[in-house]
């Protein structure tokens, strides 16, 4: 866990772009995107999706691989409520990082990036939750029969928190690379630290197993950096005849 940490820094921290600054554009598109992803990642929730029962309750834990044996041994409220406050932590630190150094008028466009990063990654990630509709470890206590008629605990992989984490993270990598806002390296490392903490309690939440959170890890980090990166820049307006 650690060398991936390590890797996710070096990898989006160390390719620094050789041009010029370049400012994030920003259009009703961006309005338009967000509000469609963000409604599209409502829906499993307000429908009560996956529909019917898990097809067991309790299910067997000699099923599940070794690595998530370990979510099946806390149910921490505590964790839970402590990994909301961590995640909005997280957004919040990396939307005050982006301001320092930011070139003239591109806060709204890193709010922009931000925007379509969790919202997308929201989207993604609960409709994922459906199409796999995985049992949450609770499934697989004494107290499943009793939480058997939730749909929500058929929703566990991949993790939303994580998701969300990581995205948020790995955007503020990229656009501040792109930017050359100071103190990325240090600001990239507090944020990846911050998104582990949120996939860590997670799991001590007993909300999902350590495989979800890792799946989630991977979704945020591919969707913060392909928004980041694909989000059109001022620059990009000069360059078209």
């Amino acid at each position: 866990m650690q060398r991936l940490a390590l890797a996710l820094v070096f990898v989006a921290v160390a390719s620094r772009p050789a041009t010029a600054q370049q400012s994030y554009r920003v259009t009703w598109w961006d309005a338009a995107s967000v509000a469609a992803a963000t409604a599209l990642g409502v829906i499993p929730e307000t429908a009560h999706l996956p529909r019917g029962l898990p097809p067991c309750a309790p299910c067997d834990p000699s099923s599940l691989p070794g690595i998530d044996h370990a979510a099946l041994h806390t149910f921490s409220g505590s964790a839970g409520t402590a990994s909301a406050v961590l995640l909005a932590g997280v957004a919040g630190f990396a939307g005050l990082a982006s301001r320092a150094g930011a070139p003239a008028g591109g806060l709204r466009g890193h709010v922009a990036v931000f925007a379509n990063a969790v919202a997308g990654t929201f989207a993604t990630t609960e409709w994922l939750k459906v199409l796999v509709h995985r049992s949450r470890p609770v499934l697989y206590t004494a107290a499943a029969p009793a939480a058997a008629s939730d749909p929500d605990n058929r929703r566990s992989f991949p993790s939303g928190h994580a998701a969300v984490a990581f995205a948020v993270a790995t955007s503020y990598v990229v656009l501040a690379g792109r930017e050359r806002l100071p103190h990325r390296t240090r600001n990239a490392v507090l944020l990846y630290a911050g998104a582990f903490g949120v996939a860590a309690l997670r799991v001590a939440a007993g909300q999902h197993f350590p495989t979800d959170v890792a799946g989630g890890a991977a979704l945020g980090t591919g969707m913060g950096w392909l928004v980041a990166r694909l989000h059109p820049t001022n620059a990009m307006i000069s360059r078209t005849p």
